[in-house]
């Protein structure tokens, strides 16, 4: 199960490490237990780690950035035609500048995000199963919308969603590992999670952005950890470190990144930090060919899942009042897409 396992740890000058996690999958006790503690002191560190050795085939990323870039080269108007009529909904398209992610931070003079976004839920629900019918499920997993206009769209997407929720789910496992749990501590949390992808798309910029503006603002992101496969074009993400300094995470090919999320941070009581980031504008002498396609798959633990400071993350008082992953996550996006 391992794909492009020659990628070896090392730090890179923004201290993010790339970690090669094919021996949760292939390794012995030993190994895997070597690379919980890998995962458990970047998570402490920075919160930001590169991951190869994940076994997701090249092929189904490329097809999915693939059928992506066709759907950002619509027309508008046939874009606007699969916005949610929810205007809660983190479904669907959202255009230029409907977004800002600094909202979320209580920054009320942030400009709008220089971005467009396509944005899928859950793709495997069963309408009989009262997880889903009930009231709380119906409020929480909102039907998808799919853009037909492009062959292969929904199918790819679908897909491409299955495998990063496969790879949250094993990683979720070795953060258990990382945190001196049992492996399956999480599992109960996360085995009908609520997840995001979002297509996140950032167009050339012929023109200068308004004043502030940046691709996207600055933010932490929500839910347990991200998986995010980017693109090496200017303009790009950027974690602020521990010295205060802002530092572009390295683009290395077949890889993913990984980042955690305040909910992992308020489960473990802040051992493990969820970082803020951006995403830059590209310098002015390299806008007209900067355009950026990031594929990001948001993790979300269960809509019932109370997140509260876990067993071996007591050494200090519990900072944080135990908060529902649906109920956090429904007052971000309203905080973000106010615009």
């Amino acid at each position: 199960m391992s794909a492009n396992s020659n990628v070896t740890a090392q730090d890179d000058d923004t201290g993010v490490p790339v970690i090669d996690i094919s021996p949760y999958f292939t390794g012995s006790p030993a190994e895997r237990k070597n690379l919980a503690r890998k995962i458990d002191a970047a998570c402490r560190s920075i919160g930001f780690l590169v991951v190869s050795g994940h076994g997701v085939p090249a092929s189904l990323t490329e097809n999915a950035q693939a059928v992506s870039r066709a759907f950002f080269d619509l027309p508008v108007e046939v874009k606007k035609s699969v916005v949610s009529k929810t205007a809660s909904a983190y479904r669907g398209y959202r255009g230029l500048e409907a977004s800002v992610l600094a909202y979320s931070r209580d920054d009320k003079d942030a400009a709008p995000d220089h971005r467009e976004l396509f944005s899928i839920g859950p793709i495997e629900t069963d309408p009989s199963d009262p997880y889903y019918s009930t009231a709380e499920g119906a409020r929480t997993i909102i039907p998808n919308i799919w853009a037909d206009a492009i062959p292969d769209f929904e199918p790819t997407l679908r897909d491409y969603y299955r495998a990063m929720d496969s790879l949250s789910f094993a990683l979720m496992r070795l953060f258990a590992l990382g945190l001196d749990l049992d492996e399956h501590w999480f599992d109960r949390n996360v085995d009908k999670d609520i997840s995001v992808l979002q297509l996140s798309h950032y167009p050339d910029q012929h023109e200068a952005p308004k004043q502030g503006q940046l691709r996207a603002s600055a933010h932490s992101d929500w839910g347990s950890l991200t998986i995010l496969k980017a693109e090496d074009r200017p303009g790009g993400l950027e974690v602020f470190t521990r010295a205060g300094e802002w530092r572009p995470v390295p683009i290395i090919p077949g890889t993913f990144i990984v980042n955690i999320g305040d909910l992992m941070a308020r489960w473990t009581n802040d051992r493990w930090v969820s970082t803020l980031h951006r995403v830059v504008n590209p310098p002015r002498d390299k806008a007209d060919n900067s355009r950026r396609l990031s594929l990001v798959f948001f993790h979300q633990p269960n809509y019932d899942a109370v997140v509260e400071c876990i067993p071996t993350c007591t050494e200090t008082a519990p900072k944080y009042p135990p908060v529902a992953s649906g109920d956090y996550l429904r007052m971000r996006v309203t905080q973000t897409f106010k615009a």
